[in-house]
């Protein structure tokens, strides 16, 4: 079965799709995934789409204003983040913040969908795709609670849960690559960057026409390739960042814990790691990549420490 090569989803979501034409490649992906059809009218920029010199290491965002007034935000994640269940939290909350004027009656809160897409493995779990809402439960009858036949017709819902916040989590790295339904075609689509003359998901016939890395014009696929190669750099960067670190960090912190005879620890002197040279020597691992230049997410990625973390230890060396 022939498998075309397409450009890389975050490329796609910068630079094509939010153009109105393509629509329906974006409307595709997110019909499938939320198992109904979705109609976009407008697609606005999402505070992680920066066009910055960090372009490439940040994720991409996109908030999808549905015919319905429902709003989904899609978000591509590439580098480990210890915050990032808290970040989606955040995300989906501002989104309704932002979208109801002041003075509005709570009725003209907007229903938010996230959708995360992390090349990481994100949370303990077995699944690649993960679903969040809230439900509200008796605690004696254990029965779902639901709206009142008034509130079903203000809100064309049956549940009150169903009007919160619900969240997608795309684990893509745990993906077998093996497509056992439409949604997993867009999936394969999104790890594998190919999309096979097979597949028959929502969304896809549109990709392949738009998409096709052939397609492109010399600039873009020089834009392309660059932006995918920068991406593989910063990879080995943080593995090669995260040996050193691991290695000569233990061992010039071993020494330097040795000599002072104590760790040097964060907050009220709880010290993060069990050996006083491992504390030292992440603390000169953020040193040494803020020097460098990494973005806060980057250090935190081959650190394993969290951003406020990091921030104390440029603060307390008058680094931030």
């Amino acid at each position: 079965m022939r498998t075309r090569n397409m450009i890389s989803f975050d490329w796609a979501m910068k630079r094509l799709l939010r153009n109105k034409a393509n629509f329906e490649v974006l409307e595709g992906f997110l019909s499938e995934l939320l198992r109904r059809k979705i109609s976009i009218k407008s697609i606005g920029e999402g505070e992680g789409n920066r066009t910055g010199k960090d372009d490439r290491t940040n994720r991409v965002d996109m908030l999808v204003e549905a015919d319905d007034r429902e709003l989904v935000i899609v978000e591509l994640q590439y580098y480990g983040q210890d915050d990032y269940f808290k970040r989606i939290l955040y995300g989906a909350s501002k989104a309704i913040t932002d979208h109801i004027a002041s003075g509005d009656p709570y009725s003209s809160v907007r229903k938010v969908y996230s959708v995360s897409i992390v090349n990481f493995d994100l949370g303990a779990g077995d699944d690649y795709i993960y679903h969040g809402y809230t439900s509200f439960k008796g605690l004696h009858t254990r029965d779902e609670l639901q709206l009142s036949a008034k509130d079903r017709q203000l809100y064309a819902k049956t549940l009150a849960g169903e009007l919160y916040p619900e969240y997608y989590i795309i684990k893509v790295s745990k993906f077998d690559e093996v497509a056992k339904d439409t949604l997993d075609e867009w999936v394969y689509y999104l790890k594998t960057g190919k999309i096979r003359d097979d597949f028959t998901a929502q969304g896809l016939d549109r990709a392949r026409e738009i998409l096709a890395y052939d397609n492109l014009t010399d600039a873009e696929k020089k834009e392309h390739d660059r932006m995918i190669h920068d991406r593989r750099n910063r990879d080995s960067e943080i593995r090669t960042a995260y040996s050193d670190g691991e290695f000569k960090g233990k061992a010039i912190g071993l020494e330097e814990g040795l000599e002072k005879g104590e760790a040097i620890g964060f907050g009220k002197g709880e010290a993060i790691g069990l050996e006083k040279g491992e504390v030292i020597g992440l603390e000169k691992a953020v040193l040494n990549g803020a020097r460098e230049g990494y973005p806060l997410e980057i250090i935190a990625a081959f650190t394993g420490l969290s951003i406020e973390q990091i921030t104390e230890i440029l603060k307390r060396h008058g680094l931030l």
